[in-house]
């Protein structure tokens, strides 16, 4: 937490420094008050000297008027500090998580992350608005309290060396009991979290299986299981407060008692009593007050343990330190003995794969489910990078390629397609925001969208919400081939992107698309083999090696294994 802290505070020195020199003359002021209130008692009331109070008094209102306007310019400067820590780590947060790669977003998961960049940062941040208003003033208010009632009274003092040590003793049993609590209501937030994001993103199958009772009776374990750790937290805290004012009360009968005696024995004025109530009673509430910290400070240091997670991970995938210039020229692709395993995976996904996708050609590549087809694309973008061998694009490998050198050659429409809150237009531009109208129109035209776009009241205007929810699947998957068309790529990457589409509609969009890339280099991921049997070269994976390569003709005569995924689909007179 203390390295979390001090890295996204120093941009913000100056404002701590007014921050606490404003909360050092409060102190002082607060200080300052019970010897002007002694002075009355013991010069002006006991003497009668109405001028005195009257010139006393006055001052004490300006020192009061003093510690309002420096209250006032400090909470001001602390909230700017504490809202700027807050946005910073935000955003350091969100940018490293854009920099993770799909390894590192699956050792976190999504609801996980979601939590950290949002309830954790703002459990720091609320911690931030206390210490600089709270943690700064209450030693200073504490020390000075026991200097202060150091010089009214040194023996009565002696009884500060048990009220101190026991509130200290109390504080410390409870938070060290409430430290790993704390820790474990973040997680349980991340549950509530994880079972609230699944339920709206599987609603439709949810409510098609009946489980909606089950989904509800998830739902309620973690929402009780989180209650359970929050009551037992709050119940130590409840503790808390009785014990402390328990404490005070008594301190303030024995002060009493014992300053009675002192005054009686004509040891001590009666005026030196009462402020030396006030400094007691300062010392204590700056106890009480560092109590409201010791109740938050335990949630924040758990939740800071949790950003800093995030923030120290290494990413897995880096820009070269000394990248090689992006291809422009061609895009040809090759994959020389390619072999990928999951990160702690005992077996490689794929094994030995080798070929060459040139310009101007339709590469296919199809498989059983779970063969690697997928896993195959994904190495282009580097969304992961080969164990070993390599992938290259014109010669080059890519993990010498800047990351974003290397996705602008691409457009990638993935296995789920997928649309971003705002309108069609926004979304066709997200890969070019300079695409004319006319550009988004022909990119429509090309993905067979134009008709249903042209539908829409607003058009490319129309609304579209996050996911793409409020279009159908088949819409949305056209929509996303549109956005991959207007960005105008060296390389289209289409994964299993035409499987929500009727046959008309596929065979209309490949022949479209067919023209449109005519001089860029394509890869087909698809299980529908019509969609692939006219590409200038299939690659037939088969438990993550290949099977074979060539047309569909020379694979039909060559592949058994391709052969039976074709007779599985077709009749021999349309496979033929």
């Amino acid at each position: 937490m203390t390295r979390l802290l001090t890295t996204y505070l120093r941009p913000y020195w100056r404002s701590l420094l007014v921050v606490v020199a404003l909360l050092t003359v409060q102190a002082i002021a607060n200080l300052y008050l019970p010897n002007l209130y002694a002075d009355i008692i013991d010069n002006g009331v006991a003497k009668g000297d109405t001028t005195y109070i009257m010139h006393t008094g006055a001052l004490m209102l300006g020192v009061t008027l003093l510690l309002g306007i420096t209250s006032i310019i400090a909470i001001y400067y602390a909230s700017r500090t504490a809202m700027a820590f807050g946005r910073d780590v935000r955003d350091a947060v969100f940018r490293k998580v854009l920099a993770f790669s799909q390894v590192e977003t699956n050792i976190f998961g999504a609801p996980s992350l979601i939590t950290r960049n949002t309830n954790d940062v703002q459990q720091v941040q609320m911690v931030i608005v206390m210490a600089l208003t709270v943690m700064i003033l209450a030693p200073i208010m504490a020390v000075g309290g026991v200097i202060m009632a150091l010089r009214e009274d040194v023996p009565l003092s002696s009884i500060l060396v048990i009220i101190v040590p026991l509130m200290a003793i109390v504080l410390g049993s409870l938070v060290s009991r409430a430290m790993p609590l704390f820790r474990a209501m973040q997680v349980k937030i991340d549950r509530i979290n994880r079972v609230m994001r699944e339920y709206l993103e599987g609603v439709r199958v949810i409510r098609a299986f009946v489980r909606t009772g089950h989904e509800e009776q998830r739902f309620d374990d973690a929402n009780a299981d989180l209650t359970d750790t929050t009551l037992r937290v709050q119940r130590l805290f409840a503790l808390m407060i009785p014990s402390l004012f328990l404490i005070m009360n008594l301190s303030s009968v024995a002060i009493m008692w014992f300053g009675g005696l002192r005054i009686n024995n004509g040891d001590m004025p009666i005026g030196n009593l009462m402020a030396f109530l006030q400094y007691v009673m300062q010392i204590l509430f700056s106890v009480m007050m560092a109590t409201v910290m010791f109740v938050m400070v335990p949630r924040a240091a758990a939740s800071a343990e949790r950003i800093s997670a995030v923030l120290d991970t290494p990413i897995s995938l880096h820009d070269p330190e000394q990248p090689a210039p992006a291809p422009a020229a061609l895009g040809t692709v090759e994959f020389r003995d390619v072999e990928f395993r999951y990160p702690g995976a005992e077996d490689a996904v794929l094994r030995e794969i080798s070929f060459v996708a040139r310009p101007g050609t339709t590469t296919a590549i199809v498989g059983a489910t779970g063969s690697g087809k997928s896993t195959i694309v994904n190495l282009l973008p580097r969304f992961y990078d080969a164990t070993s061998g390599s992938v290259l694009i014109d010669g080059v490998d890519v993990r010498d390629i800047r990351q974003e050198d290397l996705w602008h050659l691409m457009g990638l429409v993935p296995q789920r397609a997928y649309l971003f809150s705002g309108t069609v237009g926004t979304n066709l531009r997200y890969g070019n925001e300079q695409a004319t109208d006319e550009d988004l129109w022909h990119a429509l035209t090309i993905a067979q969208a134009r008709e249903f776009v042209s539908a829409m009241p607003d058009q490319l205007d129309a609304p579209i919400d996050q996911g793409g929810t409020n279009v159908s699947g088949g819409q949305r998957q056209r929509l996303a081939i549109a956005r991959a068309i207007v960005k105008r790529p060296r390389i289209y990457v289409f994964d299993d992107s035409f499987s929500a589409l009727d046959f008309k509609t596929d065979s209309a969009l490949r022949l479209a698309l067919r023209e449109e890339t005519r001089d860029a280099t394509v890869f087909i991921v698809s299980q529908r083999v019509g969609t692939i049997m006219h590409a200038d070269q299939i690659v037939v994976l088969d438990s993550g090696t290949i099977a074979g390569i060539g047309t569909h003709e020379e694979l039909m005569e060559t592949c058994e294994t391709y052969r039976e995924i074709v007779y599985s689909q077709l009749t021999r007179e349309e496979a033929a």
